[in-house]
């Protein structure tokens, strides 16, 4: 059929781009590793290690709080697309990349006291946090070409187009490694030698990367799009675009957008900070468990983009039918997804957890939550896959309402069942059972089964979490999405 090219043709490039994602990651941690930490001073190559993985942290919470930047241009753009409106597509660019810019300066005069504020809460060495600074404020001038990036991306799918963000996405992430290994390893070609610049190149290869994917977006924006949505552009009428009920439109529907990024990291920092409470083992199994889980998300982004991007272009053309058969088959394949998981994880847990660290302790209590990991794609996909059909409705208010409930939900279930803990009653009972809760658990150093028990609980209220989303948004689905298009 064709709305299975439709959603494959935006769906698999948005997978083949993900899939570099965590390459980069890999790449960075592995130069850091094999730098001189001698020649930096430094004991071992563990605190360069840890420089990249905290500054690379401080990123993350900081543009995460930005993602209304694509989701919401990418909702727009598709209804405008379906409308036929190319001068609304090109103003909703406008718009969105001159929002793009100003906090990437916002961010830029604010970076020392964003630094100052994150190791308040982020605790590490002072050498580490040295390293962090350093990478810190270097990366941040990659500002600008961070968020536009973010802008671009939500366009191209809004205007139907999986390809356009899956090239830039590969230019970045590919030229993020190449870089950053010769910024700070250096090269040699033939009997030319270029000597790196240590830790510095690490980010630096990162700022270069965001600006040549930045270069490549524009260019793509020139050839494939200049004449049929910028005709006739002119400078002196973008001051017009900031103007009108659209603009309102726009700033209401991202504010929404900005609460319900901060509920996702309230959720995953929440996870780590509350892991971490109950000793390195215990943290190092969460976060493992917590990156597994997260494979999913790779493939199934891909058919939520599909389903933002036709979603808005059937209730820009008024096309109920479209609505309704984007949602059943983007599920379909996202459902799809869930089940290649689940059954990964059913019949390879073991050996990806082996992947994931050669530490034979971590490995053995990682095994114990795998029956989590299991459940976890049914309502993760179906969650993930509900934001990008709303996000193309632009029902923001639905999903900044399904994110606090879901918010509440998390925190609700992990003080309930941390609580039922500390009741004597309950205490009493397990330690009838001949396992109280000071004891340590067979094979786990130093883990106490009250640590072994608080695990369980948080990932069960991960799990309810994603459940809440999952049911709010599934009950709101008429009224706010399909009440958007007439019958």
């Amino acid at each position: 059929m064709s709305i299975n090219r439709n959603i494959l043709s935006l769906a698999v490039p948005s997978i083949l781009a993900n899939i570099t994602v965590p390459l980069v990651g890999m790449v960075d941690i592995a130069v850091a590793g094999h730098l001189d930490a001698s020649a930096a001073g430094l004991a071992s190559a563990a605190t360069l290690i840890g420089g990249v993985a905290i500054g690379s942290m401080l990123f993350d919470l900081l543009y995460w709080n930005f993602g209304f930047l694509r989701i919401g241009t990418g909702g727009l753009a598709a209804q405008a697309y379906g409308r036929g409106d190319m001068k609304e597509c090109a103003d909703v660019f406008i718009r969105a990349i001159g929002i793009a810019l100003a906090c990437a300066l916002v961010l830029i005069a604010l970076q020392w006291a964003f630094l100052k504020a994150a190791f308040l809460v982020v605790d590490c060495t002072r050498e580490v946090r040295a390293l962090a600074e350093q990478y810190f404020f270097i990366r941040i001038w990659a500002a600008p070409a961070t968020l536009s990036l973010m802008v671009f991306k939500g366009w191209f799918i809004g205007m139907q187009d999986g390809v356009s963000p899956m090239i830039t996405d590969l230019i970045v992430n590919v030229m993020n490694a190449f870089v950053s290994i010769v910024l700070a390893l250096g090269i040699t070609l033939g009997r030319i030698h270029c000597h790196g610049i240590g830790f510095a190149g690490i980010a630096a290869g990162t700022v270069v990367a965001q600006y040549l994917g930045l270069l490549s977006a524009v260019l793509i924006m020139l050839v494939k799009y200049r004449r049929r949505v910028f005709p006739g552009f002119r400078m002196q009428s973008v001051l017009s675009v900031f103007r009108g009920r659209e603009t309102r439109r726009f700033f209401s529907m991202n504010a929404d957008l900005f609460l319900r990024s901060l509920g996702i990291i309230g959720i995953y920092i929440s996870f780590t900070m509350l892991s971490s409470h109950q000793g390195d083992l215990v943290l190092a199994s969460a976060s493992i468990l917590m990156k597994i889980m997260m494979l999913f998300s790779y493939f199934t982004d891909g058919f939520a983009y599909a389903g933002e991007a036709l979603t808005g272009r059937y209730i820009g053309q008024g096309n109920r039918a479209g609505v309704r058969q984007t949602v059943k088959y983007v599920f379909i394949w996202s459902m799809g997804i869930a089940v290649m998981f689940m059954l990964l994880y059913a019949f390879a847990g073991t050996p990806v957890l082996r992947i994931m660290t050669s530490d034979s302790d971590v490995v053995s209590m990682c095994r114990d939550y795998l029956p989590w990991l299991l459940l976890m794609p049914l309502v993760g996909c179906a969650a993930f896959t509900w934001d990008g059909i709303y996000i193309g409705a632009t029902a923001s208010t639905a999903i900044r309402n399904a994110m606090l409930w879901a918010l509440a939900a998390f925190f609700a279930s992990y003080f309930a069942g941390a609580g039922l803990l500390e009741i004597p009653a309950v205490q009493s009972a397990i330690s009838a059972s001949g396992l109280p809760l000071s004891s340590v658990m067979p094979g786990r150093t130093g883990v106490t089964r009250h640590a072994h028990i608080i695990l369980h609980i948080l990932l069960a209220a991960y799990f309810i979490h994603l459940a809440v989303r999952t049911v709010y948004l599934s009950a709101k689905y008429r009224r706010d999405v399909l009440s958007r298009v007439a019958d």
